[in-house]
């Protein structure tokens, strides 16, 4: 048999080879193919069936496919599985080809390049990442969302970098190959990279990709020179981009250095313990979902970037509070203003999909529907008395041009595909109108031709009729064949009847075919002038879409303020962190059957309450005191109104948290490990404008060097004063409370108990003093545990308290506790039954005891235990 390759396979393996790397969706015919390797995967991702066919030789091939139309169905589904995918379609019509049809990828999506709606979610940017180490412990990055058009590029330290990249979470980031040792270190194995060659990222060639993206002379109006190798990083990205066949970037218009010296700086554990924008467990709820109340995507997008970038600046910070402020007394406005954002879509990332020609006849008139509602905004917001609310309608474009233009290009009932035609409106142009006539009067044409017929020939029952095979023809049943003229040419024979064909016939149906086509292709060629004819309108759109989303987050952010009965925070300068009767906002939203959570009072600043040391029960609610106090101060900074009476919230500068640890054994450290590491990273990074969250510090090892370690620190954070940070510390060791009379800055406080009948009722009001109980034996109890064990601790427990002793003393004196049932050796040499048990089995000859003897033995040990 020839080895030989097939012409479609050598020209599929030839394609193959141009993108290493990615599945390769291979148009044939009605359907999209997959080979070998990639059919396995494809098959197992997508569930469909895995064959083999011979591949020209004596071996096999494996085979997966799906039909071209369900692109959009399982695209996304590669895409999410983390893969890249290569869309390689047929350039040519099958039909005029001479030999094999000419193939090429049109198109490489991947999780940083993906436009389509099942590929994104609605309220999440899709960032791709470029990222270089210009020099060691320096990592410049540039990141750009291709469904919105937001271009920037960052540098920081190692810290810095792994901090704003877990902010910015990309879905994808690409690194030079020469990096890709010290990225693994910095940024571990949490997001899908893509290496690229060293070249791609130097100075030299990133100029000359974004001089020639931003047709421009030089980069001096970006400043991305000034950033060290920002335009190397840039660059890279463009490249990478157009490497993925996306050739239109338009929308990517703006490069802009981002500096996150206006922002509150949150860590990935920050982010991650306090559950901002996603709960810890699958079941659970983050702060996102409780805030979240805007109408629009991109709004929804907006509002997670407000709670990942808080203000620092509280000139800022005010500037949102009082639109907030303007809003909350009028009710009707609120209405007026929710039931426009409902109606709008999403220009933002229309924008994207127009710039890159994606956009479809659909989303084309949502676009318009769109900005036909913005006349009316603008209206409402100017006729206020509130400067924020007149300064968001100034900065809303006027898009009627765009809307006339889209009027008048497309039919208003549109749909998505330009094969179902009905696209180009009435007017644009006067012979797709010819066309049109002749296609939508062929009906009545033909009813009118088989009237005549049937007329002309006496055949009452005479029919004209379509199929894909004979195209149209004439039915004549079997009792009526003798009536059929000389002119009739027959084409098929029926159980029943005769199908004939006639010469009028089958010069109309050309005509009627050759308008399908000519109406398809037209419409398709003035589909293609109409998006062009949209690009210079790009940033308008952009424009719109960034102004609807402050709009809806401020409209958001003022029903959970009223809806919620949040107060305004005063954010100061003062250094002071005042709360008055302050709630958990998530726990809060979510109570049930009428619970209502318990408020309290929490006050520290710089100088006579820098640090609270916070003890009492498990389950008493300290850990929902700790991320109250860090969420309300969040909120503040993102300029929403916040649970509590009143709220004074001093600038910021970071948040840490380090509450709750796991081991990481995939880099050998064990849960201590990664507790002193997150806490050490906190103490090298906190300043004077810190606020601190530490959660049971400590406790991954022994008792004592747990307290040591605990003691260290808190006296760490209050003596020095370049980090003396507001700091929240819970913790059981009570020796801490110790503290609190020998330095002026640290207070003891407890969550309060009661205790009735030996049943403890949690109070969770926060008081002033340290607290003596931990009451772990209670909850063990609440949890389940058997009743024997409960009883057993109980009375151990007593014993240590009553023992007061140090170290090893108290390991001594365990094993001699008078405590009823303490046995710690499996035989008490002195016991009666002991030594009887003893005599018989030293009597005992192993090696020629037979399984007769050895039952017999067992037997005689049984009788003697029990006499």
């Amino acid at each position: 048999m020839s080895t030989a390759e097939t012409p479609l396979m050598k020209q599929y393996n030839a394609i193959k080879a141009k993108y290493p790397g990615a599945l390769l969706l291979f148009r044939v015919g009605d359907f999209y193919e997959t080979f070998g390797e990639d059919a396995v995967t494809v098959s197992s991702i997508l569930g469909i069936v895995l064959t083999k066919r011979s591949n020209g030789s004596a071996s096999e091939v494996n085979l997966a496919g799906f039909p071209h139309h369900s692109l959009e169905t399982y695209l996304h589904k590669l895409v999410r599985a983390g893969h890249r995918v290569a869309i390689c379609d047929q350039l040519e019509d099958p039909k005029f080809a001479k030999g094999i049809v000419k193939r090429g990828v049109t198109e490489l999506v991947s999780p940083g390049i993906a436009l389509g709606d099942k590929m994104l979610e609605a309220g999440k940017a899709n960032f791709l990442a470029t990222l270089t180490s210009p020099k060691p412990g320096l990592w410049t990055a540039a990141l750009a969302d291709v469904s919105t058009g937001r271009f920037f590029v960052f540098s920081g330290s190692d810290e810095k970098a792994e901090r704003l990249i877990s902010v910015f979470a990309p879905s994808e980031i690409v690194v030079s190959k020469k990096d890709m040792k010290a990225y693994r270190q910095v940024f571990g194995e949490n997001y899908f990279t893509f290496p690229l060659e060293d070249w791609i990222f130097t100075t030299a060639f990133g100029t000359e990709t974004l001089l020639t993206h931003f047709s421009t002379h030089n980069l001096k109006a970006y400043g991305v020179e000034e950033v060290e190798g920002g335009v190397a990083a840039a660059g890279a990205l463009i490249y990478y981009l157009k490497g993925n066949e996306q050739h239109r970037l338009g929308h990517l218009s703006s490069l802009q250095v981002f500096s996150d010296e206006t922002y509150v700086q949150l860590d990935r554990f920050t982010i991650r313990n306090l559950e901002i924008i996603s709960p810890a467990n699958p079941d659970g709820i983050c702060l996102l979902d409780i805030i979240n109340k805007t109408k629009t995507p991109m709004g929804a997008r907006l509002l997670r970037s407000h709670l990942l970038l808080p203000l620092r600046d509280s000139r800022l910070i005010q500037e949102r509070l009082s639109g907030i402020e303007s809003l909350l007394g009028e009710v009707q406005l609120l209405d007026k203003l929710s039931a426009l954002l409902k109606q709008t879509g999403d220009p933002e990332r229309l924008a994207g999909k127009l710039s890159t020609r994606k956009l479809n006849p659909r989303e084309a008139n949502a676009l318009r529907n769109t900005l036909e509602i913005l006349p009316e905004i603008v209206r409402i917001l100017s006729g206020t008395n509130s400067n924020v609310l007149v300064q968001i309608a100034g900065g809303i474009p006027d898009a009627t041009v765009l809307v006339n233009l889209i009027k008048k290009y497309l039919h208003p009932d549109a749909g998505v595909q330009l094969t179902a035609g009905g696209v180009i409106a009435s007017g644009v142009s006067r012979e797709l109108d010819l066309l049109r006539g002749l296609s939508q009067n062929s009906k009545e044409y033909l009813e009118n031709l088989q009237q005549r017929e049937s007329a002309a020939t006496g055949i009452t029952s005479l029919k004209i009729a379509f199929n894909k095979v004979f195209g149209y023809y004439i039915e004549v049943t079997n009792a009526h064949k003798d009536k059929v003229p000389d002119y009739f040419i027959r084409k098929q024979t029926l159980t029943n009847a005769e199908r004939y064909i006639t010469p009028e016939l089958k010069e109309y149906e050309d005509k009627i075919l050759t308008a399908e086509d000519k109406i398809f292709s037209l419409e398709t060629m003035l589909y293609n002038d109409f998006l062009d004819n949209l690009q210079p309108y790009l940033e308008l759109i952009i424009s719109a879409g960034n102004r609807l989303a402050e709009l809806d987050v401020l409209v958001s952010n003022t029903l959970i303020a009223k809806g919620n009965q949040y107060c305004k925070p005063e954010v100061t300068k003062s250094g002071k962190l005042e709360l008055i009767n302050s709630r958990h906002p998530v726990i809060e939203a979510t109570l049930k059957g009428g619970a209502v959570y318990v408020p309290n009072d929490i006050l520290l600043d710089t100088k006579d309450q820098q640090i609270i040391i916070l003890t009492g029960p498990n389950m008493s609610g300290k850990s929902a005191l700790l991320r109250q106090t860090a969420l309300i101060t969040l909120m503040a900074h993102a300029g929403m109104y916040v649970p509590a009476d009143k709220a004074i919230i001093p600038e910021t500068d970071k948040i840490f948290t380090r509450v709750g640890a796991s081991d990481n054994l995939s880099s050998g450290e064990s849960t201590f490990m990664v507790e002193m590491n997150e806490t050490a990273r906190i103490l090298h990074q906190c300043t004077v404008n810190s606020l601190v969250i530490l959660d049971e510090i400590g406790r991954g090892t022994s008792t004592y060097d747990g307290i040591s370690i605990a003691w260290a620190l808190t006296e760490y954070i209050h003596e020095n004063r370049e980090k003396a940070a507001r700091t929240l510390f819970a913790t059981h060791y009570h020796e801490l409370n110790e503290m609190a009379n020998k330095f002026n800055g640290i207070k003891n406080y407890h969550v309060s108990v009661k205790e009735i009948d030996g049943k403890v009722i949690f109070l969770r009001k926060l008081e002033a003093g340290g607290s003596e109980h931990s009451f772990g034996i209670h909850v063990a109890e609440m949890a389940g545990m058997p009743k024997q064990l409960i009883e057993r601790a109980k009375d151990l427990l007593s014993w240590f308290e009553s023992q007061r002793m140090s170290g090893r003393e108290t390991a001594k004196q365990i094993q001699f506790a008078p405590i009823k049932e303490l046995q710690l050796n499996l035989f008490e040499l002195k016991d009666e039954h002991t030594l009887k048990l003893r005599q018989i089995l030293s009597g005992i000859d192993v090696d020629r005891l037979t399984p007769v003897e050895a039952l017999l033995k067992l037997q005689e040990l049984k009788n003697a235990l029990l006499n």
